[in-house]
């Protein structure tokens, strides 16, 4: 165990059924870490079945979102180290124990990756899959499990992207992109997730969640990796206009002012991206001569 001190925070909305067994496990395997339960605007008894079982209650009065409450949670809880996990049974406490083991070995994030098979449904996991490939590409490291909510980070670096993280879903894909692009140690340790109880309860909607999702990936990426979305639109646009021009050549024998257009676009756009990568570069300098 580190010689750090520990803060387990738990976002949790309507959590009522499973809230108190959660941070009872959790109190009677961290006797002395500090249990921090951010109670979302909910409509049951989960900040007083929380507190009851041990743990520092933290209530929104309205619903502000998962995010929102991990924020929350970051900023009022005093350990060394974060643990986040969720507040509705899916997580073992001693894959906690597991992740903080690895955080020791010297990394800054450690995050629980699931597998397949625990998963909500295939068409979760696919989706889940291709969001791993894509930000993947995007920090330049693999990424096992983008959107796992079981993660420990050490709390100084986590708090320094408190203001990047969304109110609401997902605080998990941005925290993870910025810490990749950051230049911290990442690292990810394999578990086993718990099904809900109720798959119908689940707060992420596939359709308007996985929009949210791409959009937190390509902000992040243009953010911190400009030229990695830049160039293929720039490239895309240079080959359209260079297919483009061809065939009016070969067809009408003329370069037409749309061919002229895509090219300087494409220009444009390069050149977009080459001045936006500067100034993450300074704003990156800037900020790690303030750490210093």
């Amino acid at each position: 165990m580190p010689t750090t001190t520990l803060s387990i925070i738990l976002p949790a909305r309507n959590e009522a059924a499973t809230v108190g067994a959660v941070v009872a496990a959790l109190r009677g395997r961290f006797p002395t870490a500090e249990i921090v339960v951010v109670d979302d605007g909910s409509a049951d008894d989960t900040g007083a079945l929380a507190r009851a079982a041990g743990a520092h209650v933290i209530r929104h009065p309205v619903s502000l979102g998962n995010g929102a409450a991990i924020k929350t949670g970051a900023r009022g809880a005093r350990g060394d180290v974060l643990a986040f996990m969720d507040a509705d049974g899916q997580h073992d406490p001693e894959d906690v124990v597991r992740l903080i083991q690895k955080l020791d070995e010297g990394y800054d994030l450690v995050v629980g990756a699931r597998s397949g098979s625990t998963q909500a449904s295939r068409v979760r996991w696919f989706g889940n899959a291709i969001y791993n490939r894509l930000a993947g590409w995007i920090v330049g490291h693999p990424v096992a499990d983008l959107t796992s909510g079981l993660r420990v980070a050490r709390a100084a670096k986590f708090r320094e992207f408190l203001h990047l993280l969304p109110n609401g879903f997902s605080y998990p894909t941005t925290s993870t992109m910025c810490f990749f692009r950051a230049g911290y140690g990442v690292a990810y340790v394999p578990i086993e997730a718990r099904q809900r109880a109720d798959k119908a309860s689940s707060h992420i909607r596939i359709v308007r969640d996985g929009a949210r999702f791409l959009l937190i990936i390509f902000r992040i990426g243009t953010l911190y990796s400009p030229l990695k979305l830049f160039t293929p639109v720039a490239l895309a646009l240079f080959l359209g206009g260079l297919g483009y021009s061809a065939w009016t050549l070969a067809t009408a024998g003329r370069f037409t002012n749309f061919g002229a257009l895509m090219f300087v676009t494409s220009l444009l756009v390069f050149f977009m991206g080459l001045i936006s990568e500067q100034v993450t570069q300074l704003l990156y300098a800037q900020r790690s001569s303030a750490r210093d």
